[in-house]
């Protein structure tokens, strides 16, 4: 089974990463003290780029998950302001790639494009200078110990 698409960002292709997460102290009681901790939490622009994806990828949703281990490849076309000779090369600034691909991951999990995103035994991603944003996407199944 194989899979490819485009997701198309007119108004650009969002930076957040799944990295960006808040933290703020909180309390809570053991043993009838109340100590502090550490509560981290998804900041709204990260829940904004994941709503933005679910949207975006649902059509390209399978009818059934893969089932067997995947190649996936995810070319990121980041937008720039830039000269037309800067498009088209690598793209070595933030956001970084693997970063930016666990979100996408975190989607295709919730959207049922496959079981379990451990089943990405694969991974390639690209980033380029464009000018326009734009993901490409690319699942392949592979068969179990074959390269």
């Amino acid at each position: 089974m194989k899979s490819e698409f485009y997701l198309h960002f007119p108004e650009g292709l969002p930076r957040t990463t799944a990295q960006m997460k808040g933290e703020c102290i909180r309390y809570k009681k053991v043993q009838g003290k109340i100590l502090p901790y550490i509560d981290h939490y998804r900041k709204p622009s990260v829940q904004a780029l994941r709503n933005l994806l679910t949207l975006k990828m649902n059509r390209y949703r399978p009818k059934q998950p893969f089932e067997k281990p995947i190649r996936l490849t995810v070319i990121l076309y980041f937008d720039i302001k830039q000269p037309k000779k800067i498009w088209g090369t690598y793209k070595t600034t933030k956001p970084d790639c693997d970063n930016y691909v666990k979100e996408i991951k975190d989607v295709m999990t919730n959207l049922r494009f496959w079981k379990d995103d451990n089943q990405v035994a694969d991974l390639r991603v690209v980033k380029y200078n464009a000018e326009k944003g734009t993901i490409f996407i690319r699942l392949e199944e592979l068969e179990d110990g074959k390269t």
